[in-house]
């Protein structure tokens, strides 16, 4: 029987905290966007809020605000805000590649495999990672929320729209997912995806990963293209 692994031929990479090092940067932008709507810093209410932004590590980050915020005007004006704040903090050059990660992309590539970065962040913060990092032809495709269709993660819709878009593979089993987050994984399995695999560089940990269907565990994304060649 052919292993899995032999036959993926689309992968799936999430971005903040697995092929990205933003030294917890979310944290920083979260503050500005509490602030913006009257949370007072070292307060009650900031300590739950963030402690449910780092539950909820990999969500559409709109979505995160309407949870804590309600209303949709009040969610979309800590979204700016959040934005806003991280876009200006990866300008002072405050983000940098995962250790290795443009290296196991390009390998990746190079074995005929077609990779797609995803994110939780908008688009234009999306963007301003991808020009930070030079990475603006890395990749064939990069996706956030609102290109497929507004939902984010733990929903499937980036892994099938990647699937959809680039007609890299014929089936889903044929895709491989990986991220840092819970919701990475998740997303992954709910798509079907062949493969779904966490990595220890980011958010969570292997009990949120094994907790959410995760079929491997990485110690980085670096050690996914010996995953994908059969390699243990």
């Amino acid at each position: 029987m052919t292993d899995i692994s032999d036959d993926i031929r689309l992968v799936v990479l999430d971005m903040a905290g697995t092929t990205v090092a933003d030294g917890g940067l979310v944290e920083r932008a979260f503050a500005a966007a509490a602030a913006e709507l009257g949370v007072e810093p070292g307060s009650a209410q900031h300590a739950e809020h963030l402690a449910y932004v780092r539950a909820t590590m990999g969500e559409s980050k709109i979505s995160v605000f309407r949870h804590l915020f309600g209303d949709e005007e009040r969610a979309r004006r800590a979204n700016t805000t959040f934005e806003k704040a991280y876009g200006e903090l990866v300008d002072q050059g405050l983000v940098a590649p995962v250790p290795g990660a443009r290296e196991a992309v390009e390998e990746l590539a190079g074995s005929g495999r077609t990779v797609v970065l995803t994110t939780g962040f908008a688009r234009v913060t999306q963007d301003a990672i991808l020009d930070a990092l030079g990475w603006q032809d890395l990749v064939p495709l990069t996706l956030c929320p609102a290109d497929a269709g507004g939902r984010g993660r733990p929903f499937p819709d980036m892994v099938l729209e990647a699937f959809l878009r680039t007609k890299a593979a014929e089936d889903v089993t044929q895709v491989a997912v990986v991220g840092d987050t819970s919701y990475d994984v998740l997303s992954g399995v709910r798509a079907g995806a062949g493969i779904v695999a966490g990595v220890r560089t980011g958010a969570h940990g292997d009990e949120e990963f094994r907790a959410a269907g995760a079929t491997h565990v990485l110690d980085s994304v670096t050690g996914l293209p010996a995953l994908l060649t059969g390699a243990r």
